[in-house]
């Protein structure tokens, strides 16, 4: 597979010159852990639904025979060079080998969510030309296998599926970990500069997009974030959100392997066994989206344990709800440092814990080294500080481009990203998101601080989530509908919503016209809010 090189060819220069591509791939931090503490333990993996059976725990040792034995397998399966290898498995010691054996022999790893099914999978796998497809037989009561046999058959490049903890001949063990051969690995050399990873953005905008991403691009990302957070080889991190997110991937899976470290792993989220594994494995950080936290806090303040050694939390996805910061600190103890990011670019921008109480409910942190941030309006032209405008990004972490879509890359002439986002810059330095450019109300020639409404909801004592989005109105132009999640046993009306706001001082003309009461509102499997699907909703609504 040939992919379009040109945006690294001309920021190679640039960024090696400065020192934020520092031309290092997963393999050579794999190696230097195998050098110098081969039987530290690499990876812990829990099953939430084996709870009463004990996880695996793999040495760097052991991890890399088995590395080696897939990486081996894969090329016998006719894996080459710049092939795409998908895998839609959840969080398990597997994920991050068959992640590691690509990398090693060049190949490019696709993680894709398990919440796929055979519409999102007949696009992705085609659009990707993936050779092989890796599956769990069933996860969380779905047959995988029987849908991945229906999609080798639909897909002509698609030439191999296999399955983890099948039984069959295509099985996980007996085609990818039964290669005994005594024969070192041969593979074309692998370089920092090629793709590593193909991972479909998150769809919070309705159009997944393929983001491509270098061992530079990424490890220019983990330095930064390494920094900020004081991160060493003794950490024990947690890795409950999705790896087949960035954040997952990049954060939970490889940033453990750059770090010499070691992760725990568990394949799905239950906050109540999280917390055990907290405890028992003497876990030290993690890194999810709010939800995760919030979780957390209520099955600690229900009588879960709490561990001391559990000190660090990054939270990314979206803006954190200021009550988030709070109870983490007060019933967990635990410090909460803010991020903002990208599947394109990674945790760009980061609240360092020792600012964390003070920064972290009011702003999303500063850039890390090697990003520039500028915040401009609709003409491009920068904004002062504290003014709110499109956020625009440069630098090293930066993806290079979308797979076969080189038009929707979004850089300016001089190499500026634009987020989507809007937001506006602290004289610090740090940065608040306000919303997505799409999220923004409009009513009546007025702007609507759709954050600062959200986020004095979240404060009410019934609301679980929220989340305001537009509608269209013939007279104002838009106007501002609520929708809500309440806690278990609440209730709440409109009247309510309005008296609240009113007391909180808010201006007449933010006031949400419409409130919408749900048990659920639409995520990303990273735990985002997919707005574009209730503003899709909210386009017939009306006001009488």
């Amino acid at each position: 597979m040939k992919f379009d090189t040109s945006l690294i060819d001309a920021r190679k220069e640039k960024m090696t010159t400065n020192g934020f591509w520092k031309n290092r791939t997963i393999e050579h931090f794999f190696r230097q852990a195998l050098e110098t503490h081969p039987d530290k333990t690499a990876v812990v993996a829990y099953k939430v639904d084996g709870k009463n059976s004990a996880p695996v725990r793999l040495s760097y040792h052991q991890l890399n025979a088995h590395i080696d034995t897939i990486a081996k397998s894969l090329i016998r399966l006719g894996i080459q060079r710049s092939d795409v290898v998908s895998f839609q498995i959840p969080n398990s010691w597997e994920f991050i080998a068959i992640s590691l054996a690509c990398a090693r022999i060049g190949a490019v790893a696709n993680p894709l969510m398990p919440i796929f099914r055979d519409r999102e999978l007949s696009y992705m796998l085609k659009f990707l030309e993936s050779k092989v497809f890796i599956v769990p037989s069933v996860f969380k009561n779905f047959n995988y296998e029987e849908m991945a046999n229906g999609l080798l058959h639909k897909i002509d490049t698609l030439q191999h599926i296999v399955v983890v903890g099948g039984e069959s001949e295509n099985s996980f063990d007996k085609l990818l970990l039964t290669d005994t051969s005594s024969a070192p690995l041969v593979a074309g050399p692998v370089e920092p500069d090629d793709i590593l990873i193909l991972m479909f953005t998150s769809g919070t905008t309705g159009e997944p997009k393929a983001v491509m991403h270098t061992s530079n691009t990424l490890f220019a990302a983990l330095d930064g974030f390494v920094d900020a957070l004081e991160l060493k080889d003794s950490e024990i991190i947690l890795g409950a959100s999705p790896m087949a997110h960035l954040t997952g991937y990049g954060y939970l899976a490889m940033l453990p392997i750059m770090l010499n470290s070691t992760t725990v792993v568990m394949d799905s989220w239950d906050p109540n066994f999280a917390l055990q594994i907290i405890n028992k494995e003497a876990v030290t950080f993690s890194m999810a989206s709010s939800p995760f936290v919030l979780d957390m806090c209520n099955a600690t303040e229900k009588g879960a344990p709490r561990s001391p050694q559990f000190t660090k939390f990054c939270c990314a996805g979206a803006p954190i709800p200021p009550v988030v910061i709070e109870r983490a600190h007060q019933i967990m103890n635990l410090t909460v440092c803010s991020a903002w990011g990208m599947t394109e670019n990674g945790a760009i921008t980061i609240t360092t814990p020792s600012k964390a109480l003070e920064k972290s409910s009011i702003s999303d942190g500063r850039a890390i080294p090697g990003i520039e941030l500028k915040i401009v309006d609709g003409n491009d032209n920068e904004l002062p500080r504290g003014e709110t405008g499109r956020l625009l990004v440069r630098g090293a972490s930066q993806c290079v481009g979308y797979y076969k879509k080189p038009e929707l890359n979004a850089l300016t002439e001089d190499d500026w990203f634009d987020s989507g986002d809007l937001a506006f810059m602290d004289q610090e330095g740090y940065i608040r998101i306000n919303g997505r450019s799409k999220d923004i109300v409009i009513r009546g020639a007025e702007n609507i601080p759709v954050v600062e409404i959200e986020n004095l909801l979240y404060q009410h004592p019934s609301i679980a989530t929220v989340a305001i989005v537009g509608f269209p109105d013939e007279r104002l132009g838009e106007r501002a509908c609520a929708f809500v999640t309440l806690k278990e046993g609440a209730s709440f009306s409109f009247e309510e919503m309005i008296q609240y706001l009113k007391e909180k001082k808010v201006a007449n003309q933010y006031f949400p016209e419409k409130l919408e009461i749900r048990s659920d509102l639409p995520r990303t499997p990273s735990g985002k809010l997919q707005k574009f699907m209730l503003r899709e909703e909210a386009k017939s609504f009306q006001i009488n």
